[in-house]
């Protein structure tokens, strides 16, 4: 069984090597904000308990077992972020520090209640997908608002970053997720868009902000 740190550690490796493919030593310091002795100690941990391989000068790689049980985390998290919304009326830009806490909870039986409550929900309230119960996890392909041309309509159904600034931001706008977004224009200086949706006829989005935005067309 993993402690809490432990599982704090695969989840960070999933993610980099998500991203960007491949996790160093240094990245994974970087986004846990440890010291790079911390994180060689805690590597060799991982390592002897089979979730990783590693080699020295060489990047981290999860094991399938340490890919389950990274995936398996996240699903609690995300299952959680989820009950909070929708069970508990929590805004979505609230939930991810108290689902930090409930995901380290060991009890299977809990989250399995959670999920059954929610109807087997496959995406958490940013749209991000909820892993299976095996911790596998099936992503699908958006495009990026910022993609979009003149004249096109898409729905909102997932973010690419879901920090409480950018939540915030969006909930000043009325944003949220299966809004159906039209784009006026788009300015060819800076590719900012203009886009009209429900109760606003005009609204200009910088590029930065259309790039976490991710559509489908309609």
């Amino acid at each position: 069984m993993a402690s809490a740190t432990e599982e704090n550690y695969l989840k960070a490796l999933l993610k980099l090597s998500t991203e960007k493919g491949e996790c160093s030593v240094s990245e994974l310091s970087g986004l846990l904000n440890v010291s790079t002795p911390t994180v060689n100690s805690m590597i060799k941990k991982l390592s002897e308990k089979e979730w990783i391989n590693y080699e020295k000068y060489r990047p981290i790689q999860l094991t399938d077992l340490g890919k389950k049980m990274a995936g398996l985390v996240i699903r609690k998290h995300r299952l959680t972020e989820m009950y909070l919304v929708e069970r508990m009326g929590f805004g979505w830009e609230e939930v991810h520090e108290i689902a930090e806490q409930v995901e380290h909870v060991k009890s299977d039986a809990f989250f399995n209640r959670m999920n059954e409550l929610l109807g087997d929900p496959s995406v958490d309230p940013h749209g991000s997908a909820i892993p299976e119960k095996d911790g596998s996890i099936k992503r699908k392909k958006y495009a990026k608002l910022s993609e979009g041309n003149q004249g096109q309509k898409f729905r909102l159904t997932s973010l690419k970053n879901s920090s409480m600034d950018f939540l915030m931001f969006l909930n000043r706008r009325e944003i949220k997720l299966g809004l159906v977004l039209e784009i006026i224009s788009v300015e060819s200086f800076d590719g900012s868009l203009v886009v009209t949706y429900d109760g606003h006829k005009k609204e200009t989005l910088s590029q930065s902000v259309c790039d976490k935005l991710l559509v489908e067309a309609v």
